[in-house]
C-alpha cells in the first residue's frame, strides 16, 4: 500500500507541473496584457511598471522566477490589486468556495447514493422512471439554470431563503448555491450506483450469499454495496472538479465573495499572478481529492494496488 501511495503521489505532483506549466504559457501568450486598459499611461511609465514586475525578462526566465517563488509557497502580487498580494486574495475567498464545494459534495453523497441504493431495491417499473427522469434533468440542467430557478422558487415566490449575498453567521445564505451545485452531482451518483448496484445483484457470489440463507440486509450491506460502491467512489475526483469548475458559476449567480471572483476579474485584467495563483490553487485541491480517492480505492480494491 505505501508503494502505491508514493506512485500515486509522484504522479499527482507530476501532472501539477505540467498544469502550470501549460497555465503559465497560454496566460502569457494570450493577445493583450495588465496595462493595456490603462490608455493614460506614457510609453516610459509602462516600460517602468513591466521592469518593477519582472514583464520585460525574457518569458524562459519569467517561468523559472514564477518556479522558484511557487516552491517557496509566494504567489506573486497582484498586477491589478497591487495592494494584496494573491496569497492574500486567495486567503479571502478559499474559505467561502471551499464551504461550497464541501457542503455539495456532502449533500450529493447523502441524497444521490441512498437514492440509487433504493432504486436498484425498488424492481417497480414506476420507480425506476421517476429514477431515470430525475436523474436525467439533474444531469441535463446546467448550474447557470437550475440556480436562478432556485432563486425564483424559494427566494422571490416563497420568500424563505436569500436571493443572493454573504454573511458568515447567516447558513441560509449557502443553501442554494449548496444545492445548486449538488444537484447534478447527485443525480449522477444516483444513476451509478443504481446500475453498479443491479449488475453486483446478479453475481454468483450474491447468489450464493443468498443461498446460504443470509438475511437481504446483510446480503446487502456486506456481499454486495461494497463492491457495487467501487465505481461511485472513483467518480468523486472528477465530480469534486465538476465542482470546482461549477462553483464560479455559481458564485458568481448568487454573488458569493469567493475565490471564483477573482479568477474570472483576473482573466478578464490579464492580472497574471492572480489567474497563476487561482489556478494552482484549484488544480492542487482538485489533484489533493483525486489521490485520497485513489488510496481509498486501492484500499476496497486490492487489485488496484498492482
Amino acid at each position: 500500500m505505501l508503494r502505491y501511495a508514493l506512485r500515486r503521489l509522484a504522479g499527482i505532483l507530476l501532472t501539477l507541473f505540467v498544469i502550470v506549466s501549460i497555465s503559465f504559457a497560454i496566460i502569457r501568450l494570450a493577445p493583450g496584457g495588465p496595462f493595456d486598459q490603462e490608455q493614460t499611461l506614457s510609453a516610459p511609465v509602462r516600460a517602468n511598471l513591466e521592469r518593477v514586475y519582472g514583464l520585460d525578462r525574457p518569458l524562459p526566465v519569467q517561468y523559472l522566477h514564477y518556479l522558484a517563488g511557487l516552491a517557496r509557497g509566494d504567489f506573486g502580487v497582484s498586477l491589478r490589486q497591487r495592494d494584496f498580494s494573491v496569497r492574500e486574495l486567495i486567503g479571502q475567498g478559499l474559505p467561502v468556495s471551499a464551504t461550497l464545494g464541501l457542503a455539495a459534495i456532502v449533500l450529493a453523497v447523502l441524497v444521490g447514493i441512498p437514492c440509487g441504493i433504493a432504486s436498484a431495491l425498488w424492481r417497480s417499473r414506476g420507480a425506476a422512471l421517476a429514477v431515470a427522469t430525475l436523474t436525467a434533468l439533474g444531469i441535463a440542467l446546467p448550474s447557470f439554470v437550475v440556480g436562478p430557478l432556485l432563486a425564483l422558487v424559494f427566494a422571490l415566490h416563497l420568500h424563505w431563503l436569500p436571493v443572493a449575498g454573504f454573511a458568515a453567521d447567516a447558513p441560509r445564505y449557502l443553501v442554494l448555491p449548496v444545492v445548486t451545485l449538488a444537484v447534478p452531482v447527485a443525480a449522477y451518483l444516483a444513476r451509478l450506483t443504481r446500475a453498479s448496484l443491479l449488475e453486483v445483484l446478479r453475481t454468483p457470489f450474491v447468489r450464493s450469499a443468498r443461498a446460504r440463507g443470509l438475511g437481504s440486509a446483510r446480503v446487502l450491506w456486506r456481499h454486495a454495496l461494497p463492491p457495487a460502491l467501487l465505481p461511485v467512489l472513483s467518480y468523486l475526483g472528477p465530480a469534486v472538479a465538476f465542482v470546482v469548475t461549477g462553483s464560479l458559476v455559481v458564485e458568481s449567480v448568487f454573488g458569493l465573495p469567493g475565490t471564483g471572483r477573482f479568477l474570472v476579474q483576473g482573466a478578464i485584467d490579464r492580472d497574471y499572478p492572480l489567474v497563476m495563483g487561482m489556478v494552482v490553487v484549484y488544480g492542487a485541491l482538485t489533484l489533493l481529492v483525486n489521490l485520497i480517492t485513489d488510496l481509498a480505492y486501492g484500499w476496497l480494491d486490492p487489485v488496484a494496488r498492482q
